[in-house]
């Protein structure tokens, strides 16, 4: 890897962390900026986590010494998607290289779309244990599922479970969501390192980024106004990238 190629990893995953923790989407620019340096569908889809396993990691303990944690919930909503997590794994170990691109390709679409749905405005309140059920463990169950496969825009399923069906604030939804994500991605990682499909120099190099950029977020963890200019950036790169991933 030449030094070019390791500045715009760094570069890109600090971007990628500091989108990951406020709002959706870092993972848009980081999986097919390591599918563009050669990787294998499969290898980039491993070797992301690396970044995002330290991402989180950063982020949750920023968060914990600001005194920003809901454990009681955050622990409860981490079973099913791990057990998601788990089989959306094992899934994108074996899938073929053409199927998951153009997945890929259609969870950024997918998910660019959703950035541009403006977020009602909703009267939100503290999320307790006692308000979970059924159908609020089995979309964590899905959004495990889906983030094991390949983790692009996951960050959106988490603010239409959070957000719009649980109305807790957003700076309430992040905090949650990357405690989750943290918890989720550890066994998908340790799954992808299993297969032989994680690269952890670059995942390494990548994560580097990714921390700083999750750590500046957690100093500014905001609500919807000041995330507006965050998914306005993450849309102008992710066209760009989906062009280059059509024509890749």
């Amino acid at each position: 890897m030449t030094l070019l190629e390791i500045t715009a990893l760094v570069a890109i995953g600090g971007v990628a962390g500091f989108i990951n923790v406020l709002s959706a989407g870092g993972s848009m620019l980081t999986l097919p900026m390591l599918m563009f340096l050669g990787l294998p569908a499969q290898v980039a889809n491993g070797t992301n986590r690396v970044a995002i396993t330290l991402q989180s990691v950063m982020a949750v303990g920023s968060f914990f010494r600001g005194g920003q944690s809901n454990l009681a919930v955050s622990w409860r909503l981490s079973i099913p998607a791990v057990v998601g997590s788990l089989i959306g794994a094992w899934t994108a170990t074996w899938i073929p290289r053409t199927i998951f691109e153009w997945v890929l390709i259609l969870a950024m679409i997918g998910a660019s779309l959703f950035l541009l749905l403006p977020q009602p405005k909703l009267d939100t309140r503290p999320l307790a244990p006692d308000r979970l059920g059924p159908v609020e463990y089995f979309a964590l169950l899905l959004i495990g599922l889906y983030g094991g496969f390949i983790q692009v825009g996951v960050g959106a399923l988490f603010v239409v479970v959070l957000y719009r069906m649980l109305k807790i604030d957003l700076p309430q939804v992040n905090v949650i969501k990357v405690f989750i994500v943290l918890v989720y991605t550890i066994p998908a990682l340790a799954i992808f390192a299993f297969k032989g499909q994680v690269l952890w120099a670059t995942g390494l190099i990548l994560a580097a980024g990714n921390v700083v950029g999750a750590l500046l977020a957690v100093k500014v963890n905001m609500g919807p106004k000041g995330a507006q200019w965050i998914r306005w950036l993450t849309l102008i790169m992710v066209a760009a990238i989906l062009g280059r991933l059509i024509w890749y």
